[in-house]
């Protein structure tokens, strides 16, 4: 990846719990997959927030990213992301604070505004719910603070944290973040690979009223996207129905563990619900190596990305190992789309 023009590839793990595994398994795959990604030549490894979902073990999110971290060498490690709200922006300035610390110039703060739950949890995570979601932009500003250097008279400081200038990503799968993260002059990233409905929109948006700041000079966009790849397109397929049933329980308000991949999934849904998943899930790449590149570059071609995250929930670990194996090896072919206008 050492030509500009290439599009850096990385990874979204929300390590996912198979049916029959545990968190445990999960944080050992995982770790397993961040080791092979650098070795890959990924550019980053990205965790999300999640609770109260059984199929979802990054719950302590900084926690695991210390974990992955330590267990690696050279690749960026971040959120994708942290959801603010649930948190005081103190208290994430110190834990992120502490990963740059431990591990330099590898740590990325992406940060959401969603709960990344349910109601009942958010209450139980001791979140309001009265409409403090809208102190968003001040709770972004606060942690700019603390990574910031010191100000006279700043009565409060994020000890680590001061000084590290820790990079700050906005995440979102509507408009608002994206507005945010062009008035702040900050890189953003939009989580297409369950909610696509607004991402060109947003993207425009992001480009067209960008402010250039200290930490970012012009706008910088990643889109995720579900990649499942395999040897062959039916292999790659029947992987994908894992994702599908795990978006149909959902919707059904049944979330659980990840399912394991099915040869025939049009028994297991309406046509209804077949519209609605195929709708959340239309921003991903299914197939051999040779789809996926078209897929990629196709892409690419309608969102001008700066930056593809690659998120993969596939059941079994080594399929899983080597579908991120086969996208890496079309990072050469990924050549940024000429901008018009």
């Amino acid at each position: 990846m050492s030509d500009k023009n290439t599009v850096p590839l990385s990874v979204l793990d929300l390590a996912p719990v198979p049916q029959g595994a545990d968190p445990a398994k999960a944080f050992k795959c995982s770790l397993d997959l961040a080791q092979n990604a650098e070795k890959w030549g990924y550019q980053r490894y990205w965790m999300a927030e999640h609770h109260n979902m059984t199929g979802i073990a990054s719950a302590a999110t900084s926690v695991l990213l210390g974990y992955i971290a330590g267990g690696t060498k050279t690749i960026r490690v971040g959120s994708g992301g942290v959801m603010l709200p649930n948190h005081s922006p103190l208290v994430i300035a110190e834990q992120f604070g502490t990963l740059a610390t431990l591990y330099p110039n590898r740590v990325d703060l992406g940060l959401g505004r969603a709960p990344g739950t349910d109601q009942r949890t958010m209450i139980a995570l001791r979140r309001h719910l009265s409409g403090e979601i809208d102190n968003f932009p001040q709770d972004v500003q606060e942690l700019q603070m603390y990574f910031g250097d010191v100000q006279p008279q700043q009565a409060v400081q994020a000890v680590p944290g001061q000084g590290l200038h820790v990079p700050i990503w906005l995440l979102g799968s509507s408009l608002y973040s994206a507005q945010l993260a062009a008035a702040l002059g900050l890189p953003f990233a939009f989580a297409s690979h369950f909610a696509p409905d607004m991402l060109y929109q947003a993207l425009a948006i992001y480009r067209s009223k960008f402010q250039p700041s200290a930490q970012l000079e012009k706008p910088y966009a990643m889109v995720c996207i579900n990649a499942i790849a395999a040897d062959t397109d039916e292999e790659a397929q029947r992987m994908f129905t894992s994702n599908q049933q795990q978006f149909i329980n959902l919707r059904r308000g049944m979330p659980g563990k990840l399912p394991a991949p099915v040869d025939n999934i049009e028994s297991l849904w309406s046509a209804s619900e077949r519209f609605g998943v195929d709708n959340a899930l239309r921003m991903s790449v299914v197939g051999n190596k040779e789809s996926i590149r078209q897929g990629l570059l196709s892409i690419l071609r309608e969102t001008e990305a700066d930056e593809l995250m690659i998120n993969g929930q596939i059941f079994d670990h080594e399929a899983r190992l080597r579908s991120f194996e086969i996208v890496s090896q079309l990072q050469g072919d990924l050549v940024k789309a000429q901008r018009i206008g």
